[in-house]
């Protein structure tokens, strides 16, 4: 197994990816391959920077990783405000997603100052 399987972030940012493939399944077709894929990948890059980072040989740089992996959840939400004021998701659909964004955010950025100390 590896060391990223265990982390309660990592598993929390696969679950946020799979709900934004849900989401952006809704898009209008022109959305697929623009905004829809944006998403998609900005989304898995949030996990795919944390297990990377638990590869890290020093906490300093897996904390790099962790701040990448936020940035990359910062352009999720950025992007999912233009899907929602496009009309593409629901302004309720949109609090929800945002409100699981928030709490990963936290949860990045709490296990970030954690392996600092």
């Amino acid at each position: 197994m590896f060391r990223f399987e265990n982390l309660e972030i990592w598993n929390f940012a696969i679950g946020f990816a799979k709900s934004i493939y849900g989401v952006t399944e809704k898009f209008p077709q022109i959305e697929q391959f623009t905004l829809g894929d944006q998403l998609r990948r900005a989304s898995v890059s949030v996990s795919a920077n944390i297990a990377e980072g638990s590869g890290s040989s020093t906490n300093k740089d897996f904390q790099n990783f962790l701040s990448i992996a936020a940035k990359s959840l910062f352009e999720v939400v950025s992007l999912l405000k233009i899907a929602e004021q496009n009309g593409y998701m629901s302004e309720s659909e949109y609090n929800d997603t945002y409100q699981t964004a928030e709490n990963l955010a936290k949860k990045i950025y709490a296990f970030r100052n954690a392996i600092s100390n």
